[in-house]
């Protein structure tokens, strides 16, 4: 049974959670989430197989420690390493069910976002003068 809980990094990083909320740089950072959100989706599902199978084995392993009539209690616990690590895929399914929502949603989020406020910021990009920012003639 092998396993890398090792964190990884790179091209899944999240877009900065700064006060930006032009047009163009709230797009990237729906971007860049739905991004992180789809290499999610990827890897927990290689892990929730990964999991499986490694619960497979070591079902297998606790019949066979069964079948060469060693200790009953080293049956007994990898036995319950074989149902914790099944617990343990059925949760992993459960986020990657989550994560591929949260894309999904991601997605839509960005394109209604464009609906509403590309054409804005078409006008104000194209405009050679300054126009005021969102909010002043609330006041």
């Amino acid at each position: 049974m092998s396993s890398n809980l090792a964190p990884r990094t790179g091209g899944g990083a999240a877009a900065p959670t700064d006060g930006d909320n032009r047009y163009k740089a709230v797009q990237t950072k729906l971007k860049t989430l739905g991004t992180a959100m789809d290499m999610a989706v990827g890897e927990l599902e290689a892990l929730q197989r990964r999991m499986n199978s490694n619960a497979d084995r070591a079902l297998g392993l606790a019949v066979d420690i069964a079948n060469a009539e060693l200790d009953r209690k080293f049956v007994q616990m990898t036995n319950q390493v074989s149902v914790a690590l099944g617990g343990a895929a059925v949760e992993v399914r459960k986020l990657h069910e989550t994560a591929q929502e949260v894309s999904g949603l991601t997605d839509d989020a960005r394109r209604r976002h464009a609906q509403l406020y590309e054409g804005l910021d078409d006008i104000r990009s194209s405009r050679r003068e300054r126009t005021p920012k969102p909010g002043f003639f609330a006041h």
